[in-house]
């Protein structure tokens, strides 16, 4: 019987080498319901980054904020704005001073006006504008010197705050907030490929253990059978008692349990690979087989762990993150202190006019007979504009202090205990980093422990089976004996597997944590072992609980 001992041992070298193992899938279902997709741990990140829905959803958070930018910066966008009025007066005759035209008893005005304005508000504070109307007017009033009358005014605005809003105010302060948070939503957005890609290997390696476990399950399921023919020959023959079949029939329904558990393992633990990798819209996304295409060799990769806590001190991506909101307090911060100032406004006006339409050339006296007129038409009301015949001007300096300053003072005080408090959590993120990335560290240097201690225990409980077997074959054992061997020998194979996994997915952890946090947000991380005990274990019915990946 020590040849079923070399035979275990094979098996256990080929779970562990992924040689002829990862064909294996097809011992969970001989025929296939789809197409096989051969798959490397690379190919496996590659389709995630591109098709994983998580991953599609935060790569539209960097365009939806540049769309925020956009709609900030509309701020500064000018403004043009066209009005088109026409107004009628009549109104009565009530003085000397007014008289129409006939001797009517009202006198009639009507107006026609259009206008065009222009406002801009620049990045430095100012804000400019400039406005063009144009009017005819006419009117049965005898005192009008025109009729129709023509005018044009043309006029420009400048207003400069020299204290208060000058070096920032809240157009500016909204544009430079934005444009963090479209920092920040790039760092996301990165949080989001480092955490995917560490789900996606670690749900590789759990794919590639469950199928491990189920090629060491249906090993262990062969060796009951052949102990079952075995003690079958030597009942026939008398060497045994019929009640040791009973015995080995049991534990060969028991293994089979173990062979139908392990293969059930496979198929969650390959839905969760699939979900994480395959485009669920394609009409063969369940049916899709995974075959895993890459090794687990163990070999123990040195770790520097000074460099590493350096490293993730520099760019993990929730600290990175902390530091860009405290950059926006800082935004917050000068804000705030800036609108404490005084308002000290300096405003410039400029205008110019021009009249034109029929002018009357009257006689003596009051109001004068029309003895003649002069047409003026509306090229000449523009000449007037050009030649900047008849402007005005102002130049005005305003200065405004509230009595008090609760309110300003009172947005400062919290924005710099805003920022105080950004500072603060920023260095309790730094304490959490390090910590994290020495806890990452300290578990790849157990589990290559483990996977030596567990390769030591494998060896020792192949010695011990060779030798219940030979005692058994000497008649100086028994069954229950060699069978528990057995179940030994294949729960330490078990343990070897799953600790080598585990240490190729502590690197993976290791890798992760000083780009971003394993959990995938900013708070502190537990890094569990996650191998399975053998205390206790009598078979290998259950598989190693999965790791929970955040998908």
């Amino acid at each position: 019987m020590s040849r079923h001992v070399a035979s275990t041992t094979k098996a256990l070298g080929i779970a562990l080498a992924w040689g002829g193992l990862l064909a294996t899938p097809a011992l969970a279902q001989t025929s296939p319901e789809g197409p096989i997709r051969r798959l490397s741990i690379q190919d496996a990140v590659s389709l995630a980054l591109e098709q994983n829905l998580t991953v599609q959803v935060e790569r539209l958070n960097p365009r939806i904020s540049d769309l925020s930018i956009a709609q900030a910066r509309t701020a500064w966008t000018p403004s043009i704005g066209t009005t088109f009025s026409t107004t009628g007066t009549d109104s009565p005759v009530n003085s000397f001073l007014v008289a129409a035209e006939g001797g009517a008893n009202k006198t009639t005005d009507r107006r026609l006006t259009t206008e065009v304005s222009y406002t801009q508000l620049f990045e430095w504070g100012g804000t400019a504008s400039a406005s063009w109307d144009n009017s005819r007017q006419t009117s049965n009033s005898l005192f009008t010197n025109f009729n129709p009358t023509l005018r044009s005014n043309m006029s420009f605005q400048y207003f400069q705050p020299l204290l208060r809003n000058r070096k920032i105010d809240s157009a500016r302060q909204q544009l430079l907030v934005t444009n963090k948070n479209r920092e920040i939503s790039d760092v996301q957005f990165r949080q989001t490929v480092v955490t995917t890609t560490r789900s996606v290997k670690s749900a590789y390696w759990d794919f590639a253990y469950a199928v491990g476990s189920l090629a060491l399950n249906q090993q262990s399921l062969n060796l009951a059978r052949q102990s079952l023919r075995d003690t079958r020959a030597r009942v026939e023959i008398g060497t045994m008692a019929p009640i040791d079949i009973v015995e080995a029939d049991a534990e060969v329904a028991a293994r089979e349990e173990g062979v139908i558990v392990a293969q059930a393992a496979i198929e969650q633990a390959e839905d969760r690979l699939r979900a994480l990798v395959l485009d669920p819209s394609v009409p063969d996304f369940w049916g899709t087989r995974l075959e895993l295409t890459d090794t687990a060799p163990f070999q123990v990769a040195p770790i520097d762990l000074d460099a590493a806590v350096r490293n993730a001190l520099d760019v993990r991506t929730d600290l990175r993150q902390a530091r860009k909101s405290l950059e926006s307090n800082d935004i917050n911060l000068r804000y705030a202190r800036n609108q404490t100032l005084p308002d000290v406004d300096v405003q410039v006006n400029y205008g110019v006019t021009g009249l034109g339409g029929t002018q009357f050339v009257r006689g003596a006296g009051f109001p004068g007979p029309i003895v003649d007129q002069i047409n003026r038409g509306y090229g000449s009301v523009l000449g007037d504009l050009l030649k900047n015949d008849f402007p005005n001007w102002s130049l005005s300096l305003s200065i405004g202090y509230p009595i008090g300053q609760a309110n300003a003072e009172a947005n400062l005080a919290r924005a710099r205990l805003q920022y105080q408090q950004s500072e603060i959590q920023i260095k309790n993120i730094e304490l959490q980093v390090a910590t994290q990335v020495r806890d990452a560290a300290r578990q790849v240097n157990t589990n290559a422990k483990r996977v030596e201690t567990t390769r030591a225990a494998r060896e020792l409980n192949e010695r011990r089976l060779q030798a219940e077997q030979r005692k058994f074959a000497a008649g100086t054992s028994t069954s229950f004996f060699v069978f528990q061997a057995q179940r030994d020998l294949a729960q330490a194979q078990n343990n070897e597997l799953r600790s080598t996994l585990d240490y190729s997915k502590s690197l993976v952890d290791f890798e992760t944590v000083q780009e971003s946090s394993l959990g995938g947000g900013s708070g502190t991380i537990t890094v569990a072992a996650s191998g399975a005990s053998a205390a206790g274990a009598a078979t290998l019915q259950q598989p190693s609980a999965q790791t929970q990946l955040p998908f």
